[in-house]
């Protein structure tokens, strides 16, 4: 997930309940590119201590067949999750992850298909009884992160990341989206002839961003025909969040996570010796004035109410203290809601480069990329879906949730059909996590039964509200 959370009470003209304090909480992600491999390897676990990690959460009423089927299988499916989590796998190269993920779907006697996407892995689930597709997807891949947790099942993976040697985690708990969705295989594979449709599991890489050069994620997956034979008419996903407490989930009606772009800038001037500056064209000045110029955009050329982040997080110039360099180098995200905003972004960053360069007697290189488009859950299919997690989880445990300017490749497919992408509470009680993308961030086991009961029962509720719809025509 590409994050950052801002607060604000009202946002695209309606009005947010406060969340309760541990989803108050400010965090900061940012977007990188993957290139890793590794091998899974499993560290067994006892079952008595995973019951006890289960323990504190308490649920609602719900289906008793897949109360039932999680109870039964909730111990397998936490270990499958250590060991994802013990050998994690950057984007597009999510190899072990995928057999793994394949091997499971199989032994249920699900649909098989391979290879989606470089490393992306679909599963079809056909019920007994006649009735439409759902889709509900799960994404693989890990991080550049070095971890630094007190878990029996902590990664140690290393490997080259952009030339640098760095540790692979999952620190945005997609261990724990994968784990879910395979705990929901398992559920809904025992009882599939009750089931009224087909189930489409998409398993996918890349959701981080795909390694520089190549294509990935969500957007390939797409393009690769993932909707279609058979295509749903509407997918659900879900996500962890740091800020919210284990038992709880939450939801966002309409825009709920922002558009992610990425930007690449070059300013060109001409080096010299940094006790003569009169002899060459200083880029350091240059690139210093566009920082601060750049934030003009969201201050002075945007409504004061329209959601918009510019980030400068990179920028790098120079070799040695007393040689002015001849470029320096800058990269970036930013985050909008609006398409028109997005335009006007990179509009006046062309603008304003052009006009600082020009003063300066330097010139730029601008690379402006377009990575994902926000992520907008349809509103009907949101109010259809938010009594069954109520349900579920408990009225009192469904937090609505403020729009993020964190993006989620999950648009992708909710540009295609109606799309519902939840939250769902990570953090146990009397303990504390790291945000995403932070080597202590720490995704409690106890999320992954609740995960699996609220996205086997809003997938059942799904196809049982257009079975009766279709039989009453």
């Amino acid at each position: 997930m590409r994050c950052a959370c801002p607060r604000a009470q009202l946002v695209f003209g309606r009005r947010f309940r406060p969340l309760d304090a541990p989803a108050r909480r400010g965090l900061a992600w940012e977007e990188p590119n993957h290139s890793c491999s590794g091998g899974l390897v499993h560290q067994s676990v006892p079952v008595a201590a995973l019951a006890a990690l289960l323990a504190p959460v308490v649920l609602a009423a719900q289906n008793p067949t897949v109360d039932a089927a999680v109870e039964r299988t909730s111990a397998e499916i936490i270990e499958l999750r250590h060991q994802i989590h013990q050998n994690p796998e950057l984007g597009n190269r999510e190899f072990e992850t995928a057999r793994l993920v394949a091997s499971h779907l199989e032994k249920l006697g699900i649909e098989v298909q391979t290879g989606v996407a470089h490393t992306g892995v679909v599963g079809i689930l056909r019920g007994g009884r006649p009735g439409p597709v759902v889709a509900v997807r799960a994404d693989m891949d890990a991080l550049p992160v070095t971890e630094d947790t007190p878990y029996p099942f902590k990664s140690l993976v290393r490997t080259t990341y952009l030339g640098q040697d760095v540790g692979v985690s999952h620190a945005c708990g997609h261990d724990i989206h994968t784990a879910v969705q395979l705990g929901v295989a398992s559920v809904l594979a025992g009882m599939r002839d009750q089931i009224p449709g087909t189930i489409k599991f998409i398993f996918q890489p890349a959701e981080e961003g795909p390694p520089p050069g190549e294509e990935g994620g969500a957007d390939l997956m797409v393009a690769e025909g993932v909707l279609e034979n058979p295509r749903p008419i509407a997918i659900f996903g879900l996500h962890t969040l740091a800020g919210l407490e284990l038992g709880r989930v939450g939801y966002t009606e309409g825009p709920a996570l922002a558009a992610v772009d990425h930007f690449r800038i070059t300013v060109q001037g001409t080096q010299s010796h940094g006790a003569h500056p009169h002899l060459g064209v200083d880029p350091i000045v240059m690139a210093s004035q566009v920082v601060m110029a750049l934030q003009t955009i969201r201050s002075r050329n945007l409504p004061p109410l329209e959601p918009s982040v510019v980030t400068v997080g990179i920028m790098n110039g120079g070799t040695r203290f007393n040689i002015i360099p001849d470029e320096v180098y800058l990269e970036g995200t930013v985050r909008t809601y609006n398409p028109d905003v997005r335009d006007i972004v990179e509009r006046r960053m062309g603008e304003i480069l052009e006009g600082i360069t020009a003063a300066g007697g330097g010139t730029f290189a601008l690379d402006y990329e377009r990575i994902t488009p926000a992520t907008i859950n349809d509103i009907a299919l949101t109010r259809k879906m938010v009594p069954t997690l109520e349900r579920v989880i408990g009225a009192d445990k469904v937090d609505v949730l403020e729009p993020t300017m964190g993006g989620e490749d999950f648009a992708y497919y909710a540009n295609e059909i109606p799309g519902f992408f939840f939250r769902l509470g990570m953090v146990a009680p009397g303990t504390t996590s790291g945000g995403h993308h932070t080597p202590d961030f720490q995704a409690d086991d106890g999320s992954v039964p609740v995960g699996m009961r609220a996205m086997a029962n809003l997938l059942l509720d799904f196809l049982e509200a257009h079975a009766a719809d279709a039989s009453n025509r």
